[in-house]
């Protein structure tokens, strides 16, 4: 019975040594736990910035001649809208239009989007074409096609009124080629005698030649002669005929 009594009493003890044990390792337990950080949520990430809308707008050729085309290509990216100007207006993000500018001309083009606007131009030049220039005339030529015969009245030798825009279109020609000499016959319809009308015929082509050297052509240029009625521009004799042969007619010398 005393042994037994003795047993209980260690079995206590050893039940009360076991729990002062297990209570200190609990809160060593507690105290080595590690402690927990708090932690902030990162920051949310922005929105990536719409990209830069480009653009390029070309010509070929660049260089052409009034009348003629070229063709205008243009390629535009990241754009919402694209716009030509000098009256094309809005157009597809990329193509080709063939154009014909009458004078030399700059395109521009523009594109717009999320990111901004960007512009290019190109210009075309437009050259006048150039005319073939007509041979030049041998001085024959020139003479046969500028200088005409003057006309006179009835026994006058003075320069008619109608006649003077042709006397003047014959300074002029003789003046643009200041090589040609001439030489002016004076003539003479029929009537009236063969010496009155050798007469007659040199008062008329003197009377030109004065026309002529007081309109600036040189007097060293000009001779002159009287054939009176002997070489008729039309043998008829009635009114026609004579006023054909009253007349300084030029012959190049």
């Amino acid at each position: 019975m005393r042994k037994t009594g003795v047993r209980i009493v260690v079995l206590v003890s050893l039940l009360f040594l076991l729990g002062i044990w297990s209570s200190a390792c609990a809160k060593k337990a507690v105290s080595q736990a590690p402690m927990q950080l708090s932690r902030s949520e990162p920051p949310a990430s922005s929105p990536p910035a719409p990209a830069a809308p480009t653009i390029t707008l070309t010509a070929f050729p660049n260089v052409i001649t009034r009348g003629q085309t070229t063709l205008l290509t243009w390629s535009a990216t990241n754009a919402i809208s694209v716009t030509l100007d000098n009256g094309i207006g809005q157009v597809t993000n990329a193509g080709q239009r063939d154009i014909s500018p009458s004078v030399s001309t700059t395109y521009s083009a523009k594109a717009s989007g999320s990111g901004g606007e960007a512009v290019a131009s190109t210009r075309v030049t437009v050259e006048t074409p150039v005319m073939p220039s007509a041979p030049a005339l041998s001085d024959s030529e020139f003479f046969e096609r500028h200088v005409q015969d003057i006309f006179f009245d009835f026994d006058k030798y003075e320069i008619r009124p109608d006649q003077q825009q042709a006397d003047k279109r014959d300074a002029d020609a003789l003046e643009e080629r200041p090589n040609i000499k001439i030489l002016i016959e004076g003539h003479c319809d029929e009537r009236g005698s063969e010496k009155y009308n050798i007469a007659l015929g040199d008062r008329r082509a003197n009377a030109e030649k004065a026309y002529l050297v007081a309109h600036g052509i040189s007097e060293s240029r000009i001779d002159t002669v009287s054939y009176g009625e002997e070489r008729p521009f039309d043998p008829g004799h009635n009114g026609d005929a004579w006023a054909k042969n009253r007349r300084d007619h030029f012959e190049l010398k």
